[in-house]
């Protein structure tokens, strides 16, 4: 029985030592080189923390943020970091900076190639032209994920290439004014009663939250929301998503695919359980399809 049982303890130690052996044999090092020859850019590696750091400064623009003007070292540079992962994979996290007509192209490059856009905001006033930060994120192979961060620049590149101005303003004709939209159509597509206002139309959809020891939900602002206003065939939309953090992504690339631009990805509150983001979007099109696009995308929440 003694020696059944150190043939069955050795079996099993074999075994182990196999599996680590394999899981080492798979967990080659992030290599600099790769991310390099994909992206054609410079890695800085900071060996404190082990991250390997990209960056493209924005010298394609004047930027003026309060009458002076801005040179791309004053944080107007796009950068990825990369560091190593779990096994063969690499995390990268990065912040892109963009001029208005950029970001919506380059966000739908960046989740069609397997990345995560975590947020949407300014950092600056009174700049010209207006510039915007999206920030990325991303776990994978390093080359795959190289390959994203590339895209993307890529993607800003030809749009200023095309045209060197930035845009004033979205495609498509603006919308009628006074708006003349009818409310029930709309209705119907969320399945909800809403407000209309001098031919606008508004609908409005609570969450639940606790602050403070409180229960707090719609009416205190945990709501996703969207107004109609023009025509009912030429129309616009606008409003914002109150989404738990596992509902963004779903929600973005909903929203994207459906031809929504994105304005903004951000917190409105701080403390709340369960954490919500809010995302700010605008449409452009007939109302009872901008309602489908945004009800899509509704669906993907709780």
């Amino acid at each position: 029985m003694f020696y059944s049982f150190v043939r069955f303890f050795l079996a099993a130690l074999t075994a182990a030592l196999w599996a680590i052996a394999a899981s080492w044999a798979q967990d080659t090092s992030l290599d600099p080189q790769v991310i390099e020859s994909i992206t054609g850019l410079k890695v800085v590696h900071a060996e404190k923390e082990n991250v390997f750091k990209i960056s493209k400064p924005r010298d394609d623009v004047k930027f003026i943020v309060d009458g002076v003007s801005m040179p791309p070292f004053m944080g107007l540079t796009s950068t990825a970091m990369f560091i190593k992962g779990h096994g063969s994979n690499a995390m990268v996290m990065g912040d892109t900076v963009l001029l208005q007509d950029e970001v919506n192209p380059v966000m739908s490059i960046a989740l069609e190639s397997g990345l995560e856009v975590t947020a949407l905001h300014n950092h600056f006033f009174f700049d010209e032209p207006k510039v915007y930060f999206m920030h990325v994120g991303g776990e994978g192979e390093a080359s795959k994920l190289a390959e994203g961060i590339k895209r993307m620049y890529d993607k800003v590149s030809e749009i200023r290439a095309a045209n060197p101005r930035p845009a004033a303003q979205f495609g498509g004709n603006p919308a009628q004014q006074p708006s003349s939209i009818t409310a029930k159509p709309v209705e119907a597509v969320f399945g909800t009663q809403g407000e209309s206002n001098n031919g606008m139309f508004k609908v409005v959809i609570g969450r639940t939250g606790k602050m403070h020891g409180l229960d707090f939900g719609k009416d205190m602002g945990l709501n996703t929301w969207a107004a109609f206003a023009g025509s009912d065939q030429n129309a616009i939309v606008d409003g914002d998503f109150a989404m738990l953090e596992t509902e963004l992504q779903p929600v973005v690339k909903s929203l994207r695919k459906d031809g929504i631009n994105i304005v903004a990805i951000h917190q409105h509150m701080s403390g709340e359980q369960p954490r919500y983001l809010f995302l700010h979007y605008w449409g452009k099109g007939p109302a009872a399809d901008l309602a489908r696009a945004v009800k899509r995308a509704v669906d993907l929440t709780k």
